[in-house]
């Protein structure tokens, strides 16, 4: 076990691109009447956030795309996801990460236009009108579909999860974007998912001897402790301390903390080298 803390703690970095870009930033839908909200799917990709000269990852580091890639995009900000296909979060992680990586399929998917006037539509109307005028660029605006009432949003999240998809966005669309956690977007998901820091390791037993046996992390619920949901290769080499994961989870305790907290994957949006 020393082997592997020392082995990821030479892998965390710390230290943050001083250019972060300030992103909206959803909270959790519980009850509230979203009715005349804009809904669209809430896609499995990497943020990425164009200022109008750099593609930016949600921390502010600069993402290396192919020759070419980026020719087309706007020279104004644009907000979104880059994604290819349902259920491969992996590879497209993987790609954009790398100077070499295979971005042929991926697009950025934009769900905002921040510094344009106007409601969420008249601001994407403004990059649809771009896009008209350069259709060479991979670049696709979310459909964003009006919400009648909280029965149809539930509806749509079914078709959503149905074709793959992971979940939906709820956004007030009379609200300008600004920066932080929005009570006016928000996320709608069958399965409750947030993020931690890792603080330490716990050793496994039986099987899993001199391995990982189970990750402390800590966030705003507090400290507790994540051993579902990892594979042999995450205990063999497991997320290094400091590192941020997502995590899924059912609830929470009497203490205030997650209820059967299951690992999904490293939340890594730095491409390699920084």
């Amino acid at each position: 076990m020393k082997s592997i803390i020392l082995a990821c703690a030479l892998l965390f970095t710390p230290t943050a691109f001083a250019a972060a870009p300030g992103l909206l930033l959803a909270k959790e839908y519980q009850t509230q009447n979203i009715s005349g909200w804009a809904m669209s799917e809430k896609l499995d990709g990497v943020r990425a956030y164009w200022n109008g000269k750099q593609l930016l990852s949600r921390r502010g580091y600069p993402f290396t795309p192919p020759a070419g890639y980026l020719d087309h995009f706007p020279p104004y900000p644009i907000d979104g996801e880059l994604f290819g296909k349902h259920g491969q979060f992996e590879q497209i992680s993987a790609a954009v990460r790398t100077t070499s990586g295979n971005w042929r399929n991926i697009k950025l998917h934009v769900f905002d236009v921040p510094q344009a006037s106007g409601n969420l539509y008249q601001r994407l109307a403004v990059l649809e009108k771009w896009l008209q005028s350069h259709p060479d660029a991979p670049i696709e605006i979310i459909k964003q579909t009006p919400a009648q009432n909280n029965a149809h949003a539930q509806a749509f999240l079914k078709q959503v999860e149905a074709k793959g998809g992971e979940g939906v966005m709820l956004r007030h669309p009379e609200v300008p974007y600004r920066s932080g956690r929005s009570d006016y977007l928000l996320k709608l998901k069958s399965r409750h998912d947030a993020e931690c820091t890792v603080t330490r390791y716990y050793e496994g037993k039986g099987k899993y001897t001199g391995k990982l046996g189970a990750l402390g992390c800590k966030n705003q619920h507090g400290e507790f402790k994540i051993g579902s949901g990892l594979k042999d290769s995450d205990r063999t080499n497991p997320p290094a301390v400091g590192s941020t994961i997502t995590y899924r989870y059912r609830g929470f305790t009497q203490k205030g903390t997650p209820r059967f907290a299951t690992f999904v994957r490293i939340r890594n949006d730095r491409p390699a080298g920084h």
